[in-house]
């Protein structure tokens, strides 16, 4: 399998906070030693794999990890070769951002400043009228 270390914390952090919630399902989690995160990331990307569809909300893939261990004799498949993009919301600090700003900043002045050094160039000017006038004999 192809998972990607970010979509398998992404999946295993999910189960741990269920399973520290809801308790079925920590007993699930928690006394089946044929289950693991490995073959539950398997598991969802055939089911991707299978559906045809590209995108997909959390919940329905946190579904799927829920329903991995829940079921006892499930078919995992077999492994997929896929990329995995994984939506997170990355947490900027104060000075993060002032730093971004300024970088930002930097470069439309730098971008400004090199089209203002290019010399101006003048349109050549375009007959479009081809046709000789009664004027030209």
């Amino acid at each position: 399998m192809k998972a990607t270390t970010h979509f398998k914390n992404t999946i295993q952090n999910y189960l741990e906070q269920r399973a520290q919630t809801d308790a079925m399902f920590e007993w699930s989690y928690s006394t089946k030693e044929n289950k693991n995160i490995d073959d539950c990331c398997s598991y969802i990307l055939n089911q991707v794999k299978e559906s045809g569809c590209n995108g997909f909300a959390d919940e329905e893939i946190f579904s799927m990890a829920v329903h991995y261990w829940d079921e006892d004799n499930i078919d995992i498949g077999k492994p997929v070769n896929c990329h995995i993009a994984v939506n997170h919301i990355v947490e900027l600090t104060e000075e993060e951002k002032e730093q971004a700003k300024k970088e930002a900043l930097e470069k439309v002045h730098n971008e400004t400043y090199s089209r203002m050094k290019q010399p101006i160039r003048k349109a050549k000017k375009v007959v479009l009228n081809t046709q000789p006038s009664l004027f030209d004999f």
